[in-house]
């Protein structure tokens, strides 16, 4: 099968640009903008981040049933991005405190996630579609988390830039919304041309959501993904808080995920040798052993000199890197699979079940850890100033080390064999 072009390699990998800003700003400073610039108590700050995301787990599978039935993806890219742009500047430009701060992001978040779902369904599902190749799929998949990095980096490190220089969230949200339209647009032009739907898909039906989940090489490998991406949404949502509590310089904060970030952008190629070597399934426990094994270590950050916890943050994203691109490789080979055995074509149906299940575990990690933090203590206020009880600094520190390592890990044993249709 001829290799894809690497134009449609980039337009893909563009896309990175929006679900890396969306997947990363809510979960590293919505927490912190309801807790200490709305005054919204940490417990329910926590909730609100899971709230809006939890109703993608019903409407993802929608989302990916009406773009199979149309048999396209990009227009869905198009308008679901546009859509994604505006809300998110709203999200971020709250003119409420205290309860009606909470009801006003609450909405906002809601239709933000609503309009997100039909850009992020069927840009899962093209992955399924513009090449069948087993190792092409990684290489793709590679692209795209060689993109990712620098999303994530340019929105997770600028955005608390952005707040403090302009002077308030409002700046982060207009920031992070132009960025989104940007890749919005790169992807749906850099993916002109590429195969639509191999096959015409039949009416859908509740019943194709029960066919999905009960596929068990999905279900195993959707778990696995899900249970890691609470804990790195987790310990995303913990970064301004180890900063300032653990750490004590909130300035750290911006270093702290460079160097978390930073190093997907040189070890996407080791990773790809890995895979074509040993496999995909030996690249994800691999990652995921040095990922958490890293994480471990900060356990003793207070005790480390700040060198070394940069250090081990780097290793961390060496980890991080590899835990992204090889389940998202192994998805379409899944879906692929499943589609001969069916002859039906329903990636995108399977591609909004993942989604939803990636959506609704990075919003659990918030929550956790707003959890974790009202268990310390912690004590919310309208500009960050509140004196903190002794609690709330072991909070911040558990929640950001040793749930993260714990959650990296537990589901490994699950990982399906691997499909190689």
């Amino acid at each position: 099968m001829p290799q894809i072009t690497a134009r449609v390699r980039a337009g893909y990998a563009m896309g990175s640009f929006v679900t890396g800003a969306f997947g990363t700003v809510p979960g590293l400073l919505l927490l912190p903008y309801l807790t200490d610039s709305l005054a919204v108590p940490a417990a329910v700050a926590g909730l609100l981040v899971l709230a809006p995301k939890a109703w993608d787990v019903l409407f993802n599978p929608v989302a990916g049933r009406i773009s199979d039935r149309a048999g396209t993806r990009r227009p869905f890219l198009l308008r679901g991005g546009v859509a994604v742009a505006v809300l998110f500047a709203a999200l971020f430009a709250g003119p409420f405190t205290g309860a009606p701060a909470a009801v006003y992001v609450a909405v906002v978040f809601l239709l933000c996630a609503t309009a997100y779902a039909f850009f992020q369904v069927p840009y899962v599902a093209m992955a399924a579609e513009i090449t069948e190749d087993y190792h092409e799929r990684t290489r793709l998949m590679a692209w795209r988390m060689a993109f990712l990095a620098p999303a994530i980096l340019v929105s997770g490190a600028g955005a608390p830039v952005v707040r403090d220089v302009a002077g308030g969230y409002w700046a982060v949200g207009v920031a992070v919304g132009v960025l989104i339209l940007a890749g919005t647009l790169a992807t749906v032009a850099g993916t002109r041309g590429v195969p639509v739907s191999r096959r015409v898909s039949a009416a859908a039906t509740p019943r194709d959501l029960v066919v999905a989940v009960r596929s068990r090489p999905f279900r195993l490998l959707l778990t696995v993904f899900v249970v890691q991406a609470v804990g790195l949404g987790t310990m995303l949502a913990g970064v301004d808080y180890f900063a300032r509590l653990v750490l004590g310089d909130e300035s750290l904060q911006t270093l702290l995920f460079v160097g978390f970030v930073a190093p997907a952008l040189v070890v996407m190629p080791l990773w790809q040798r890995v895979g074509r070597r040993h496999g995909k399934r030996f690249g994800l426990v691999a990652a995921s052993l040095l990922f958490a094994l890293a994480v471990a270590g900060l356990t003793a950050a207070r005790a480390l000199p700040v060198a070394a916890v940069l250090g081990l943050m780097a290793l961390i994203g060496v980890g991080y890197a590899g835990m992204q691109v090889f389940p998202l490789a192994m998805l379409p080979d899944v879906i692929t699979a499943q589609e001969q055995r069916s002859g039906a074509t329903r990636a995108g149906l399977f591609a909004g079940v993942w989604t939803a299940g990636e959506t609704l575990g990075l919003a659990l990690g918030p929550g956790v850890y707003g959890l974790v933090l009202a268990i310390g203590g912690y004590v919310a206020s309208t500009d960050g100033s509140a004196v903190q009880p002794p609690g709330a600094v072991p909070a911040a520190l558990i929640g950001f080390t040793a749930i993260p390592a714990v959650l990296a890990v537990i589901a490994l044993p699950l990982l399906p064999r691997e499909e190689t249709a």
